[in-house]
């Protein structure tokens, strides 16, 4: 076992994507997601790490019952709208914490990219 630095430039190719178009709300922004960690943890239950960057727009998001996740905003701005129609909003420097069950929406309000780390 050994530590790994992520760093926030990668040179490798990264797994890219959109939103799915029954959960886009608004734009169609390009994902890319640099995964660099994906351990299991014990009793079914994974870690996933790695860096994300996505272009402007929004869509609809839903973390299991026993998914959570907290990043770090690198670069750029973004908000979370909850179902209730609370909201917050992060930037370079802002850590957010998504936590089990939470149903709303993502929206990347200038390109964003963060170190991400799921647990499920």
């Amino acid at each position: 076992m050994h530590a790994q630095v992520f760093s926030s430039q990668p040179t490798d190719a990264p797994a890219s994507d959109h939103p799915k178009p029954d959960r886009l709300i608004c734009g169609n922004p390009l994902r890319e997601t640099w995964n660099r960690i994906d351990t299991p943890l014990g009793a079914a239950k994974s870690l996933y790490s790695g860096i994300w960057r996505s272009e402007v727009g929004k869509w609809r998001i839903a973390m299991a019952a026993d998914e959570q996740e907290i990043f770090v905003v690198l670069s750029g701005r973004c908000r979370l709208h909850a179902e209730d129609g609370s909201s917050v909003e992060a930037s370079a420097g802002d850590s957010v914490h998504i936590p089990c069950g939470f149903t709303g929406a993502f929206e990347v309000l200038e390109a964003v990219t963060k170190v991400y780390v799921i647990v499920e």
